[in-house]
């Protein structure tokens, strides 16, 4: 299980190691992807809270990268923060979001990124439930459920 002082380990010192990668030019990224998820993976936007696909779904199933298909969270993970963005605990494995830091507008976060194909899936907190403590802020547009 992670937990917030393995997550700024990786984001300081060395994120883990993908299990493939994908790599598209811009060009392409625009071509398989909408305006909005080009505008969240690529361009680390975040769409509007609560008008979004996952916010409120919490039926079974796995969350997979929108960009690359790589799996990222189990529906068993997921939780009401009252965030407005669907919220995890924990991803599926060690190795499928990578992290860095950003301190965009004025505020100082951690960044979650698809370990494969770097695409923006949104921040990771210490507030989240225990045991781990962690949220998983996502975007839906980052994700795909299957």
């Amino acid at each position: 299980m992670l937990r917030w002082i393995d997550v700024l380990k990786f984001a300081k010192y060395s994120n883990p190691e993908p299990p493939r990668r994908v790599e598209r030019s811009e060009v392409e990224w625009q071509a398989c992807l909408t305006s909005a998820q080009f505008q969240v993976l690529r361009q680390k936007g975040t769409e509007p809270p609560y008008r979004n696909a996952y916010c409120r779904l919490y039926e079974p199933g796995v969350y997979a990268c929108r960009g690359c298909g790589s799996l990222l969270f189990n529906s068993s993970e997921k939780y009401h923060a009252i965030s407005g963005w669907p919220s995890f605990t924990q991803p599926l494995a060690k190795n499928a979001i990578k992290y860095a830091f950003d301190d965009s507008h004025n505020m100082q976060r951690l960044e979650a990124i698809c370990n494969v194909c770097d695409g923006h899936l949104g921040h990771v907190f210490p507030d989240g439930p225990e045991p781990s403590g962690l949220r998983y802020c996502m975007n839906s547009e980052s994700m795909v459920k299957l």
